[in-house]
């Protein structure tokens, strides 16, 4: 019986459900505290000064880069030993992904065009893969696993995605003697990895003095996460996945980032970065093409991409329907693929530096995520019985 629970745990735990509803509550409290007399201690400690950083900072380029890493670390074990490790798994939740970031990005465009502010264009195209199982859980066994497999993994593709767009599109300022620095440690994990190396603190001494070359070359700090977690060794366990994550650093290591980076720092990065203090807000703001072009790219361009891939790709016989799941439960999952919270704020406060672009970003985010998660709960609660047979006879 305590093995069960234990096991029961654990999965509670993986699949980011809990995380996902913590972070609700910490963006919910966020903007409780923006919008109360405690909102002046709570902007004034957020730009405090802690060293050479503010407390913004170290949240988002120190705290985040743990993130990243565990963001890298899932891309790797997917990629390598799990639901993406062939062509043929990839190709759904792949071109669904890729549609799911394009669209909205012209979305975005479309709003914000001639208007200074075309550098926002990335904000809407990721899909915050806590917030979205944290929804679905709340459905139940109303979802087929399938598509649970099939959301998380279009959103471990949506996030490497995320991570290429970041490190190609907003990254100023370069230093060439930095990143030469960089480059070198980078290929001393690569030989750490090629050598055989499976103790764990070798790859995190030399991880920490790549997050600092990486921060002082220009690009984003926590890129330095994603490097570092491609270079982790990954023992390959193709008939019994995890079977032997005492033997793999990578298992390791993201087990031992689980739990800090789900319920403490993503929590932590929402709180710190949902406050948008509504005061004096009018309808301008709401009405603005930033607001509007990140709200639809999240709420319209999301669902139109991510559900026109998968119609297009199931009709031409390219592709096939998760198993058990019917068209109007697809339709609700990319539905639920419009909730951009963490990273959409995270390229948010990189693609802008004004502060009224960033909250009309961030309120634009709250609300195309509010409808989505809504819309998307709303119709894969009524599509909870009729699966089969719908699908059936779509076929």
């Amino acid at each position: 019986m305590a093995g069960r629970i234990q096991n029961t745990i654990r999965k509670f735990l993986d699949n980011g459900t809990a995380g996902g509803l913590l972070l609700i509550a910490a963006a919910v409290l966020a903007l409780i505290v923006a919008n109360s007399p405690l909102a002046d201690a709570y902007f004034s400690a957020l730009h405090a000064y802690v060293g050479p950083l503010s407390v913004a900072h170290w949240i988002n380029d120190a705290l985040m880069a743990l993130f990243f890493l565990m963001v890298g670390l899932e891309i790797k074990r997917e990629m390598v030993d799990g639901h993406l490790s062939s062509w043929p798994r990839r190709i759904l939740p792949g071109v669904a992904a890729a549609a799911g970031m394009a669209v909205p990005a012209l979305v975005y465009l479309f709003f914000t065009a001639g208007t200074g502010a075309t550098h926002g264009w990335a904000i809407p195209s990721a899909t915050d893969i806590a917030f979205a199982l944290g929804v679905i859980s709340l459905l139940g066994s109303r979802v087929p696993t399938s598509l649970k497999v099939f959301l998380a993994a279009l959103a471990i593709i949506d996030d490497l995605g995320a991570v290429v767009i970041i490190g190609l599109f907003y990254t100023t300022g370069l230093s060439p003697a930095d990143l030469a620095i960089a480059a070198l440690i980078v290929l001393a994990l690569v030989g750490l990895n090629q050598s055989g190396v499976m103790r764990l603190w070798p790859y995190l001494l030399l991880g920490a003095v790549l997050w600092f070359f990486v921060w002082r070359s220009g690009i984003h700090a926590t890129i330095a996460g994603v490097l570092l977690a491609l270079t982790i060794p990954l023992k390959r366990t193709p008939a019994t996945p995890e079977a032997l994550p005492s033997e793999s650093p990578l298992h390791r290591m993201e087990q031992a980032l689980m739990v800090p980076v789900s319920f403490v720092i993503i929590p932590i990065f929402g709180f710190a970065n949902a406050g948008v203090s509504f005061a004096g807000v009018g309808a301008d703001a709401l009405l603005a093409p930033v607001t509007m072009g990140v709200a639809a790219g999240l709420a319209l361009g999301k669902v139109v991409g991510i559900f026109g891939a998968v119609a297009i790709l199931v009709r031409l016989d390219w592709a096939n329907l998760p198993a058990g799941a019917s068209w109007l439960q697809m339709l609700g999952t990319s539905l639920l693929c419009g909730i951009g919270f963490t990273m959409s704020l995270f390229i948010s406060l990189l693609a802008f530096s004004e502060p009224l672009l960033q909250d009309e970003a961030k309120i634009g985010i709250l609300a195309g995520s509010l409808i989505s998660g809504i819309l998307g709960y709303t119709v894969l609660r009524l599509a909870k019985r009729e699966a089969p047979r719908r699908m059936q006879a779509v076929r």
